[in-house]
C-alpha cells in the first residue's frame, strides 16, 4: 500500500497560523440527561456527538410510525401507489385505540391526507389504513417494516404492528431510530417538509403536531413525538443551523416538556460545541495510479460518496487527510472496486475513514501491452 498526502480540499483555513485564526472552542462532556436512552448525531458524518444507552432495546412507541411512513413513502417512490389513491377505511382501523385522525369506517381517504394524519396528528387509525391498503393486513405490513429495518442496519429493531402500540417483541433502540430518521431525510427530501407542519385539520377536527420545539426553535424541522404509559415519552427531532444538521432520539422521558427539554439541551450542545465538513465531494478523482495491463496506464480513484467529518469547533486547521492505495492494480476493472483508503485524523484520533474506488472501468489491454507491461513488471 502506498501513502499519499492530501491536501483539504478549498475550505483550508486562509487564516490558519496566523494571529487571526480563531481559537479553538473548549468541548465540554455532553449533558447527562435524565432519559434513559438516547443519542444525537450529524446527519452528513454520522459521527456520535453524545448517547446513553443507544442500544438498549426501548418501546419505541409512536415513533414507530417513522417506519410506517417510510414503508409508504417507498411504494409512492417505486410507483406503486399514488398520493391521490383512494383508501377505504376498515372498522379494525376505524377503532383503533389511541391517537387518532379520525377518520370514519367505510369511508374513502386519500394517501396523502392519510400520511398527513400519522405525521402531524400520529393517528393510529391512519397507520393501520394505510398498512392495509399496502399489505393487505398489519401483519404482513409489519413485516414489510422489518425487512426495511435489516436494509437499514437496524440490528436492534423488531415490529410488531405499523401503530407502536405495546407488544412484548415489539422494540427498537435511540441508535437504530437515528439511523431510520436519517435515511427518511437523505431519501425523501420531497416529502420531509410534512415533518415540520404544526397542524392538521381533517373531519372538522384540528389537531397539533406534538413536536413543542418546532414552535420553540425555527432551526428544528421534525420528525416525532412517541407515548404510551410503559414507554413513556419519546422525540425524534431534526435540526439544521446553516449547513450543520443534527438528529437527537430521547426516549423514555417522563413528560412532553422532558422529552422536548432533553431535545433541545442536545441539539445545542451539539450545534455550540462542533461543526461539519464535507472535505471530499462523490466522484471527484483524488488519485490517478498505474494500472498494469490495461487500454491506458492510468485510473482515476475517488470516493463513492460525499466525505463529512464531525470535529470539534475551530479545529479544522488540525486536520490530517491521507490515503493508502494497493500498490499493484491490474486490468480488468469495474467502476467501484475498493482499491484504497482515505483516512482523516484529528491529532491521533481517526475521525473519519472511506474506501478509495475506481470511478471508471479499465478494460484490458491488447497483446502488445500486456506483454510491455509483464516486461516492467520484472523489474519493479
Amino acid at each position: 500500500m502506498r501513502k499519499i498526502k492530501l491536501f483539504l480540499s478549498a475550505l483550508t483555513l486562509m487564516f490558519a497560523g496566523s494571529a487571526f485564526a480563531a481559537l479553538p472552542v473548549p468541548t465540554p462532556a455532553a449533558p447527562q440527561l435524565g432519559a434513559p436512552s438516547y443519542i444525537l448525531v450529524d446527519f452528513h458524518s454520522g459521527q456520535e456527538l453524545a448517547g446513553k444507552n443507544a442500544d438498549e432495546r426501548m418501546e419505541p412507541a409512536s415513533l414507530t410510525k417513522l417506519m410506517t411512513v417510510y414503508a409508504v413513502l417507498h411504494e409512492l417512490n417505486a410507483g406503486r401507489l399514488s398520493l391521490d389513491d383512494q383508501v377505504t377505511v376498515s372498522e379494525k382501523a376505524w377503532r383503533a385505540e389511541g391517537s387518532r385522525m379520525f377518520i370514519e369506517v367505510g369511508t374513502k381517504v386519500s394517501v396523502e391526507k392519510l400520511l398527513r394524519g400519522v405525521i402531524i396528528q400520529s393517528g393510529n387509525d391512519a397507520s393501520i389504513a394505510l398498512a392495509e391498503h399496502i399489505a393487505g393486513s398489519e401483519g404482513t405490513f409489519a413485516q414489510l417494516m422489518n425487512q426495511y429495518a435489516q436494509t437499514l442496519g437496524m440490528t436492534g429493531t423488531h415490529f410488531m404492528n405499523a401503530t407502536g402500540l405495546p407488544h412484548p417483541e415489539h422494540f427498537s433502540t435511540a441508535r437504530d431510530l437515528a439511523k431510520l430518521a436519517a435515511a427518511i431525510i437523505r431519501e425523501f427530501p420531497e416529502h420531509y417538509s410534512l415533518y415540520s407542519e404544526k397542524q392538521f385539520t381533517y373531519n372538522g377536527i384540528t389537531q397539533y403536531n406534538r413536536n413543542k420545539l418546532l414552535w420553540r426553535d425555527p432551526s428544528v424541522d421534525g420528525l416525532k413525538t412517541g407515548h404510551t404509559q410503559s414507554a413513556g415519552y419519546g422525540l425524534i427531532t431534526s435540526a439544521q443551523r446553516e449547513n450543520m444538521r443534527l438528529i437527537s432520539v430521547v426516549m423514555g422521558t417522563k413528560g412532553e416538556d422532558d422529552r422536548a427539554q432533553q431535545s433541545q439541551a442536545l441539539l445545542n450542545y451539539g450545534f455550540r460545541f462542533f461543526e461539519t465538513h464535507r472535505l471530499y465531494a462523490a466522484g471527484t478523482a483524488l488519485a490517478e495510479p498505474r494500472v498494469w495491463k490495461g487500454v491506458t496506464e492510468y485510473l482515476p480513484l475517488g470516493l463513492s460518496r460525499d466525505l463529512y467529518v464531525t470535529i470539534p469547533r475551530n479545529q479544522y486547521e488540525q486536520l490530517d487527510a491521507s490515503m493508502s492505495v494497493d500498490g499493484m492494480i491490474t486490468a480488468p476493472l469495474q467502476p467501484g472496486v475498493e482499491l484504497g483508503r482515505v483516512i482523516v485524523r484529528l491529532g491521533d484520533t481517526v475521525v473519519s475513514e472511506a474506501p478509495l474506488v475506481s470511478l471508471s472501468a479499465m478494460e484490458e489491454g491488447g497483446l502488445w501491452r500486456k506483454l510491455v507491461d509483464e516486461v516492467l513488471l520484472m523489474f519493479q
